[in-house]
């Protein structure tokens, strides 16, 4: 994993937060992950393909998923429900792809996204993938992006 290809990403997150959602995100150390196990209880999933592939997950705890989708909706949401996953969906589609935007050369297309809920759900990227994990703390709570990507394997 490069972090030519995380940079993007991280710098995507970051922007969205902040532009969609008035949020500030302050981040952690990176770290590559160790554990399928989702590391909050919504998960926003895409996959990437192109001169490299992998996927990109977007996992926050319930109150920043909560807060994420009331900002979106301009409605008071208070429990994890279809307009909850279809926010944390969208906001996962937004981060994927404009991090695809600035990796052109790499000619990537981004699938739909997919959300997860429910505490401890596991999320198994590719074999071949060690994905970085970036933890981010909000003021509406915890989330971590998590990018795992790997070179396309040459046609024999």
């Amino acid at each position: 994993m490069r972090a030519e290809w995380i940079n993007p990403f991280l710098f995507s997150l970051a922007n969205t937060f902040e532009t969609v959602l008035g949020c500030r995100l302050q981040r952690g150390s990176l770290k590559l992950r160790d554990d399928s196990r989702a590391s909050h209880e919504v998960s926003g999933i895409i996959g990437l393909s192109g001169e490299i592939a992998g996927m990109a997950v977007l996992s926050l705890s319930r109150s920043l998923a909560l807060k994420a989708a009331s900002t979106m909706l301009m409605a008071e949401i208070q429990e994890i429900n279809d307009d909850v996953i279809d926010a944390v969906g969208e906001l996962t589609n937004i981060v994927a792809g404009a991090a695809k935007s600035d990796l052109g050369p790499y000619e990537l297309s981004i699938g739909l996204p997919s959300v997860i809920t429910g505490p401890n759900h596991c999320v198994r990227f590719p074999s071949d993938v060690t994905p970085i994990v970036a933890p981010y703390q909000s003021e509406w709570g915890p989330l971590t992006l998590e990018v795992g990507l790997a070179a396309k394997k040459a046609s024999v």
